[in-house]
C-alpha cells in the first residue's frame, strides 16, 4: 500500500466504520460519532485524497478506496464491522461488500447510486460540464487536476450491476432522503435487489445524516438494534 489512511475512532464495543462522500471527510459525520460512540466503537475513514488522507500514487478509483479500507481494517485487526457509507461512501461500501461481505455484520447505505442514471438530471448534468472543464485545465493546473479526478469519481463510477447484488445477503438498510439527489425509483431498485435489505426514506436532502440526524441515527440505531447479536 504506497499510503496509510487517516482515520479516528471514538467508544468501544462492535466496530462501526463510517465512510463520508465526494469531497468530504470523516468530519462530517459529527453527529453520528457523538451519537452511536456510547454503544460502538465509531471509526470514520478520509477516503485517499480526501481530508488527512494523502493521495498517494495508486489509481483514483473506488476499486482502489475498497482495497485501502480493506488494508486499514487489517492493520486495525478488524474482522467483523458494521459498515455505513454515505454517497460516494455508499457506493465503496457496495463495492466493499460485493468482494469482501464476510467482514460485515450490518451494511447501512444512505444515498447510494449504481451508476449516474440513478442521479437526477438537475444534479448530474453540471457535474458532467464541471469535471470536462477541469480535465481541459488539469494539464497546466495541479489543482484542476486534482479537481478532475474528484468529479470523475461521480462521472465515471460505480458502474454496478444491479443484478450483482443478491451475492450481498448481510442484513442492509438503505436510507435516503424526500429530497435527495438520487432517484427514488433507483434508490428503490438498490433495496429490491439486495436479498435482506429495508428501505427508509426519511424528511430532507441528500446529506440527512448531517441536515436530519435526530430521524437518521434513531432509524439506524433501530436497524442495528434488530439485526445485531450482542
Amino acid at each position: 500500500m504506497d499510503i496509510k489512511l487517516y482515520y479516528e475512532e471514538k467508544g468501544k464495543g462492535i466496530p462501526l466504520v463510517l465512510l463520508h462522500g465526494n469531497g468530504d471527510d470523516g468530519s462530517y459525520f459529527k453527529h453520528q460519532v457523538d451519537y452511536f460512540s456510547s454503544k460502538y466503537r465509531v471509526i470514520t475513514v478520509d477516503t485517499r485524497g480526501h481530508g488527512k488522507s494523502p493521495r498517494g500514487t495508486a489509481p483514483f478509483t473506488m476499486d482502489q478506496f475498497v482495497e485501502d479500507l480493506k488494508d486499514l481494517l487489517d492493520d486495525l485487526k478488524i474482522k467483523k464491522m458494521i459498515l455505513l457509507g454515505f454517497s460516494d461512501g455508499a457506493n465503496i461500501a457496495i463495492k466493499f461488500a460485493l468482494k469482501y461481505s464476510d467482514m460485515i455484520d450490518v451494511l447501512i447505505l444512505n444515498g447510494a447510486d449504481l451508476t449516474t442514471k440513478g442521479v437526477k438530471k438537475s444534479v448530474q448534468i453540471p457535474i458532467e460540464i464541471g469535471y470536462r472543464i477541469a480535465k481541459l485545465s488539469s494539464k497546466k493546473s495541479e489543482e484542476a487536476k486534482l479537481k478532475a479526478e474528484m468529479l470523475g469519481l461521480m462521472v465515471n463510477e460505480p458502474n454496478i450491476d444491479y443484478r450483482d447484488l443478491s451475492s450481498i445477503k448481510v442484513p442492509t438498510l438503505v436510507i435516503v432522503g424526500t429530497k435527495d439527489m438520487i432517484k427514488e425509483k433507483h434508490s428503490r431498485l438498490i433495496a429490491d435487489s439486495l436479498p435482506n435489505s429495508e428501505f427508509k426514506i426519511i424528511e430532507g436532502p441528500h446529506h440527512i445524516a448531517n441536515k436530519n440526524p435526530e430521524e437518521f441515527n434513531n432509524e439506524v440505531e433501530k436497524y442495528l438494534d434488530k439485526n445485531i447479536k450482542k
